[in-house]
């Protein structure tokens, strides 16, 4: 029997430290689900002096990626140094010298993922990357087998922590963006440069690896629609809260008829959605089977020890791969073709806020506008604002396909009393 695994990390940041710390502390329920030790033996760093927030033995930091990528004596490599292009170098490498990855990079994996996993499967290896989506949940390995038998229809994700904590705020306290931006900047949940996240960058890569699971379907990251959140005005959100809704930043993946609809947008949420009561920098996905009806997954969506808790359940399953003789038998070969379902057949209820002339005849004339195009309303609010002879109105749609809905849009502008289309947001669920 193998005494030993050994293991390198490619990065030693939070996450490669939380790493570390779980394969010391949980060594003895590694061995004796795997019936041998996990020991890492080198560690790619930048700067070998760097002060770190964990105890490490000196001697197996390295600057040069060859230690790990061509030492014989390393079976498995753990890849948490993030990047795209040069990352993809090294794991390709890795491959190529017989070494199994477990990942947690979500940006190499949506752009990268099924040229990395035909080198793994080519190389008789595997291919892990559980922590790529919504940390410590385990959503991924949900798809790929507690989910395996059934048709997944239809997935929708809050799988942003920092856009999820900074609406939260919004909606619970009536802070701005701006402000609660600061606030998760100081609290570490969003970073200096908060660009992928609030514009939706980091969700759209995740749901195109959702998609790609989920469907069995070669989703590209193109194929995602995407707006982020820092649009978004209060106003917005206290008539959410009127009408009964909450805002979230949600990911879209619906497949039926084999079509793809894939988005990432703001979403009015109706509170009794099961997404509705997540708060904070959680995150959740809500997975809809054709047997299995309505499952939602929860849980912390970043941070070091619920990343790396996703990472180690790779490196078991990996290990256990290794130890039966079956490494690189992972099917990587999509079932569907892509097929994008057009605009005139997606559909969906919709928000819109209005600005308009407050004079007799203007509500008229704009329900005539969305009655042109077949489309009703679920609800209506009006009231003056501010400004001298002008008034807001808000409206509810019922479900109707998105194309009708554009059309209304372009016809709004052009009309004269609309002084300005403030906001339009996709709704879900029933308030």
């Amino acid at each position: 029997m193998e005494e030993k695994v050994s293991v390198g990390l490619l990065g030693l940041g939070v996450v490669g430290s939380g790493v570390i710390h779980l394969i010391e502390d949980h060594q003895e329920k590694l061995a004796h689900q795997l019936g041998c030790k996990v020991e890492v033996v080198k560690a790619l760093v930048r700067d070998i002096e760097k002060a770190r927030n964990i105890d490490v033995n000196q001697e197996i930091l390295t600057t040069d990626p060859d230690d790990v990528l061509e030492n014989p004596d390393i079976d498995l490599v753990i890849e948490v140094m993030g990047g795209i292009d040069h990352t993809r170098d090294y794991m390709l490498k890795a491959f190529s010298n017989k070494k199994h990855v477990v990942s947690a990079n979500k940006d190499l994996v949506a752009v990268h993922g099924p040229e990395l996993q035909e080198a793994a499967v080519k190389n008789n290896c595997d291919f892990y990357y559980e922590a790529s989506v919504a940390g410590g949940i385990p959503i991924l390995r949900g798809i790929n087998e507690g989910l395996s038998s059934d048709h997944i229809q239809k997935i929708m994700g809050i799988v942003n922590g920092t856009t999820n904590y900074i609406l939260t705020k919004m909606d619970e306290e009536g802070v701005s963006y701006e402000d609660a931006l600061a606030e998760a900047q100081r609290l570490g949940f969003a970073e200096s440069d908060p660009t992928s996240d609030v514009e939706g960058l980091d969700a759209a890569r995740k749901m195109a690896i959702l998609g790609r699971l989920a469907f069995s379907t070669p989703v590209d990251l193109q194929d995602v629609e995407v707006e982020g959140i820092h649009g978004i005005e209060l106003k917005d959100l206290r008539y959410a809260a009127q009408l009964g809704y909450t805002m979230k930043l949600i990911g879209f993946a619906n497949f039926f008829d084999h079509e793809l609809e894939i988005s990432v947008q703001p979403t009015l949420l109706a509170k009794n959605h099961p997404l509705a009561s997540v708060k904070n920098e959680y995150n959740a996905v809500y997975v809809y089977g054709e047997a299995v009806g309505e499952t939602m997954f929860y849980g912390p969506g970043a941070g070091s020890l619920p990343t790396a808790t996703a990472i180690l359940s790779d490196v078991v399953a990996a290990i256990k791969a290794m130890r039966l003789g079956v490494s690189g038998k992972q099917l990587n070969d999509m079932q569907f073709p892509k097929t994008l379902r057009p605009k005139d057949k997606q559909h969906g209820q919709y928000y819109v806020r209005l600005c308009v002339e407050d004079k007799t005849g203007v509500f008229s004339e704009i329900s005539s506008i969305f009655h042109s195009q077949d489309i009703s309303f679920q609800r209506i609010l009006q009231t003056p604002v501010d400004e001298k002879d002008s008034a807001e109105i808000v409206l509810v749609t019922h479900d109707t396909p998105y194309s009708q809905f554009e059309q209304v849009l372009n016809q709004l502008e052009a009309f004269d009393a609309v002084n300005e289309i403030k906001s339009y947001y996709k709704v879900e669920g029933d308030a």
